[in-house]
């Protein structure tokens, strides 16, 4: 969602936190600021709506320097984008500047009380109220210590901050509740960050601020406490990811760059856990034991969009191969429902930032239930990593693309070596089973990259329907979650209306919108409902609809009534997946690229979702 870069130390700040801006453009923004003290003590704010050129322009002007300022790329939630409710925001008198990632739920409460004493307030946004109740608690008390203390105990909701005051011109505050923040620590400079994308070319020691704590950060020094006042010992960490891994490396778009790492990305996701010489799968201490996978008795997965698909994916590879029943649940909705869950039930939420704010709140619930919590997890440090019994990292990288391609394919790969993990433990699964299946999933890396070296009928079919408003995406069995995520590829970075379903169920109703202007993207896999999928498309064919199949190359019945073929190397079906998704994903990047959207930013949309 929204961006927070700050910095205090001996350099200019203004052009380290436009750097820092520029590397969270990912996370979706409507507008920018920043906030800057200058030598004679006074508090600049500027902000701008649109792109972040626009802030840029109104800096050269002005030729700020400073040694400390917060900036901030704004993701509307309360008031449309626009000059005065983009960040930073301030109080009355102009002594104070805060930016907000999260929702303040009792704001129009506070937005009320505070104009009965005489505020004024700006804004329609929730975060201004921030900065006039630090004004109007500091009337009262001089300390900002005790100030933090009274400010907490008023605000309801989810929030990280930064905060600057005009008194205090050598140290940024920063406060964590239910948002994401980082503090990195550099040489004689410290920063504060939404996530450690914008840090990596400053610095790789981070401290990964926790729930109810907040932080005094200056040049030399940061100390933490949390909510009661104490002081808090925190964990400095090293980053592992490259500054050269964040950035576009010759493509042009990060959702390309990205979706060509994937055949070595893959391979991360099984470095020092596949052993084929045992046709098995280790995990150590970082999975649940043998034992305790004997002891699951129900299984709910979690996700929200792109990792909510994962997660069915990975239902049924899990019931096929480790005799677990399965439930797959939107974390937006699991958190509400009304649920009685033995011990033996465990949750696995899926999530690439881990700090999707529905699945946060949903692993919590499930906590208080009694379950234990497995996640799979693209962010090290992040706070469901954190709060889970035990973590799969899918060591993705970082991924700049709002639209996820590298993150949901790891997060697939993690399901196939942990169902045949599980599958052993618990006697489900043979040992010849497991060799076939490990032994198919080292060269699924090849078959994706021939995948990408045969792009053509892809751009083709791009070319020749990307005007088209309207699709069907169609898949069954493992592939019906390919089909819900080549949809959502298509809506997320085209803006074309995609809608995907079980094959089978077309004619239950959605067949009526079949016409010649209605294409329908077919995933045609060998494999076991292959035939039925057969069945399925004839009834398109016989309403003229326009069918583009995914498909071997070996297939010879396939091309005699549908339009378009995509072909992908064969697997095993349950494998197919893996290989399928890859032509969906450049199908959607081009027809993108052809209708002049805006790829790796979709309107409307934000990398990681950490408001409810």
């Amino acid at each position: 969602m929204c961006g927070i870069i700050g910095y205090v130390g001996k350099q200019n700040a203004v052009p380290i936190l436009l750097e820092g801006l520029a590397r969270l453009e990912y996370r979706g923004y409507d507008s920018s600021g920043i906030s800057v003290l200058n030598g004679k003590g006074n508090l600049h704010v500027i902000k701008k709506i649109g792109k972040l050129a626009e802030l840029e322009k109104a800096l050269s002007a002005l030729h700020l320097r400073s040694k400390m300022g917060l900036g901030h790329t704004r993701w509307a939630t309360h008031g449309q984008p626009s000059d005065l409710n983009a960040h930073p925001h301030t109080d009355c008198t102009g002594t104070l500047a805060v930016v907000h990632n999260g929702i303040i739920e009792n704001f129009q409460e506070l937005r009320e009380e505070l104009s009965e004493k005489g505020h004024r307030l700006v804004s329609q946004t929730d975060t201004e109220v921030i900065a006039h109740v630090l004004e109007e608690i500091l009337k009262e008390n001089s300390s900002v210590e005790k100030a933090f203390e009274s400010l907490v105990k008023k605000l309801r909701g989810t929030y990280a901050l930064g905060i600057m005051f005009k008194k205090d011109p050598q140290t940024l505050y920063a406060v964590r509740n239910g948002s994401p923040l980082v503090i990195g620590l550099g040489k004689r400079e410290c920063f504060i960050a939404s996530d450690v994308a914008p840090l990596l070319k400053r610095t790789r020691k981070v401290i990964y601020l926790k729930d109810h704590q907040w932080a005094m950060i200056r040049s030399d020094r940061c100390g933490v406490k949390n909510f009661s006042g104490q002081k808090i010992k925190s964990k400095v960490e090293h980053v592992s990811w490259r500054l050269e891994e964040a950035e576009r490396g010759g493509f042009e778009k990060f959702m390309l760059k990205e979706i060509y790492e994937q055949p070595e990305i893959l391979k991360n996701v099984w470095l020092g856990r596949m052993d084929l010489k045992k046709s098995d799968v280790r995990f150590g201490q970082e999975m649940l034991s043998s034992r305790e996978a004997r002891g699951i008795e129900r299984l709910f997965i979690i996700g929200c969009g792109t990792a909510y698909y994962a997660g069915l994916c990975g239902k049924y590879i899990l019931e096929r191969y480790t005799g677990i029943p399965v439930e797959v649940d939107l974390a937006s909705e699991f958190r509400y429902r009304t649920l009685k869950l033995s011990p033996g039930t465990a949750v696995l939420a899926v999530s690439q930032s881990g700090e999707t704010a529905d699945t946060l709140a949903s692993i919590r619930r499930a906590k208080e239930l009694g379950c234990r919590i497995i996640s799979i997890v693209n962010v090290v440090g992040s706070t469901l990593t954190r709060e889970s019994d035990a973590v799969i990292y899918t060591q993705a990288g970082p991924e700049i693309s709002v639209a996820s391609t590298k993150a949901y394919l790891t997060q697939l790969s993690a399901f196939y070596l942990l169902s045949v993990f599980w599958g052993r433990a618990r006697g489900e699964m043979s040992l010849m089973e497991a060799r076939h299946l490990l032994t198919e999933l080292i060269k699924i890396p090849e078959k994706i990259q021939w995948v990408l070296d045969h792009q053509d009928p892809i751009k083709a079919c791009a070319r020749k329907y990307y005007s088209y408003r309207n699709w069907f995406y169609l898949g069954r069995g493992f592939n019906y979650p390919t089909a819900l995520e080549g949809a959502l590829k298509n809506k997320e970075v085209s803006y074309s209306h995609a809608e995907a379903y079980a094959a089978g169920e077309m004619k239950h109703g959605p067949i009526a919108l079949i016409d010649r202007n209605f294409p329908v993207i077919a995933i045609l896999s060998q494999g076991g409902v292959y035939e039925k999928m057969i069945s399925n498309i004839k009834e398109i064919e016989a309403r003229r609809g326009k069918i583009i199949a995914i498909a071997n190359p070996n297939d010879k019945v396939v091309s005699k009534f549908v339009n378009d073929v995509i072909e992908v190397p064969e697997t095993l079906e349950e494998l197919s997946p893996l290989l399928n998704v890859i032509p969906l994903q450049l199908l959607a990047y081009y027809m993108a690229l052809y209708r002049g959207c805006d790829i790796d930013r979709p309107r409307n949309l934000a990398k990681s979702v950490t408001v409810e």
